[in-house]
């Protein structure tokens, strides 16, 4: 039944958590009923080849989850499939709209997205309200003296360090505001199967923090063949968990898990004040001028896992039946494809972007730019990792290789698909001559 008198709307996207939400807090304030919203956006589904993506079954979840939480509130979630420019038009007709609340996105397409939907509610005399909520720091908060951005990430990280204070880290009290939801009977959520996906049986990760794993982060997170590193990123890309709630916890148990935080925001400040990174195109413009092989059978074979060297085979693997990758892998196999192979980052960032369940893209977008030379504060160009040396370092008896490459001592697991010398000698000849 649709409500007579005027609601607001709590448009959730990256968000999908009812506690220390900012825009939910602001809209369960206004005075008016809450009805939150959810849209399974065509824009963005259509463009995604695999109809069993887990990461559309992990917000259906979370969205499950939400329903639960709203329906012992006496509300529901309004979920609905489209795209937003149509699904707002419906909402308008079928409620007296007064304000829609929703929260910060600053990915290319979300900005042109909430950009026409803010013109356009605003032409109906509907308010549009957007606030800060998965980054501590955004935008220009964090800048140099003279205002400009910073590129480097250690005087970005230190300037980040001394603004952080307890006003920044206070989570927004949203349940004592419940009883402003709407009051409405539940309804069935959308079917995956309803929005042209299928779903499958995966345990996805914890989203409590484990606090011991965080204590031993500094000493554990390089070691891929142990649970070293949090698994959480996929909570923090979908919001199912409070980056205030984890950066506090980071920031009393571990300052090099509270870095890793810090490297987010400033990817995600790169993004916003140079968009062109989101689009395809490199930070420094010289290492756009690359002469790339992008020979498509050693990309098939990189991204198939047979390479012939361990432990980027075991990585690829690791990705391609799990949706995720130990970060210190992630290196070594963005540094073979781009250094050994030369082959254009920008094939193993959309590689990783259909792969990963915790993809963001300014976080993969920056990642993908370090390992090629071309972000900034990257790896210099000739920089380039071995990988005999990297499983030395960091999976010396090999119990991760083992573990993703079981017939690495047999006859049938293919010789290297480039020597490394050469390819290293290759590859600095390469990059020498596109940015002289």
């Amino acid at each position: 039944m649709t409500p007579s008198g005027k609601i607001v709307l709590c448009w959730f996207r990256r968000d999908l958590r009812l506690e220390d939400n900012a825009a939910l807090y602001h809209a369960l304030r206004s005075g008016l009923p809450v009805q939150p919203l959810f849209i399974f956006d065509k824009n963005i589904l259509d463009d995604l080849e695999d109809k069993t993506d887990k990461r559309v079954l992990f917000i259906h979840r979370a969205l499950e989850e939400m329903q639960g939480r709203l329906t012992e509130l006496g509300s529901s979630l309004e979920l609905r499939y489209g795209t937003p420019a149509t699904i707002f038009q419906e909402l308008a007709k079928e409620y007296s709209i007064e304000a829609v609340y929703t929260n910060h996105d600053y990915e290319p397409y979300a900005i042109e997205r909430d950009a026409a939907m803010a013109e356009w509610l605003q032409s109906k005399g509907i308010r549009f309200y957007s606030f800060k909520d998965q980054v501590i720091f955004e935008k220009e908060e964090v800048v140099k003296d003279d205002g400009s951005p910073y590129t480097v990430f250690t005087p970005y990280s230190r300037k980040w360090k001394a603004k952080l204070n307890a006003f920044y880290l206070k989570s927004y009290p949203t349940k004592k505001y419940f009883d402003a939801f709407l009051q409405r009977k539940a309804e069935p959520l959308i079917s995956l199967k309803e929005i042209g996906f299928e779903a499958s049986d995966v345990d996805f990760p914890d989203a409590d923090p484990d606090k011991e794993l965080i204590k031993k982060y500094s000493e554990n997170r390089d070691t891929p063949a142990i649970r070293g590193t949090s698994r959480l990123g996929i909570h923090l890309r979908f919001g199912t968990i409070s980056i205030r709630k984890l950066a506090t916890q980071a920031s009393r148990l571990n300052e090099t898990f509270l870095n890793e935080l810090i490297w987010r925001d400033f990817y995600h400040m790169i993004l916003w004040h140079f968009p062109r990174v989101g689009k395809g195109l490199a930070f420094k413009p010289a290492y756009d001028q690359i002469k790339w092989r992008n020979n498509e059978e050693e990309f098939a074979a990189w991204c198939e896992g047979r390479t012939g060297y361990p432990i980027v085979d075991a990585g690829m693997r690791e990705l391609n039946e799990t949706g995720f990758m130990h970060n210190r892998v992630r290196m070594i196999v963005a540094s073979f494809l781009t250094k050994h192979l030369l082959i254009d980052w920008r094939w193993g960032e959309a590689y990783f972007a259909k792969k990963l369940l915790d993809f963001d893209l300014a976080a993969n977008n920056g990642g993908w730019q370090w390992a090629a030379g071309s972000g900034c504060d990257a790896a210099p160009y000739f920089r380039i990792f071995n990988p005999y040396l990297q499983t030395k370092k960091f999976d010396s008896q090999g119990k991760y290789i083992h573990k993703w490459v079981p017939e690495l001592n047999e006859l049938n697991y293919p010789a290297p698909i480039v020597d490394h010398e050469k390819a290293r000698k290759r590859c600095l000849e390469t990059y020498a001559e596109a940015i002289r």
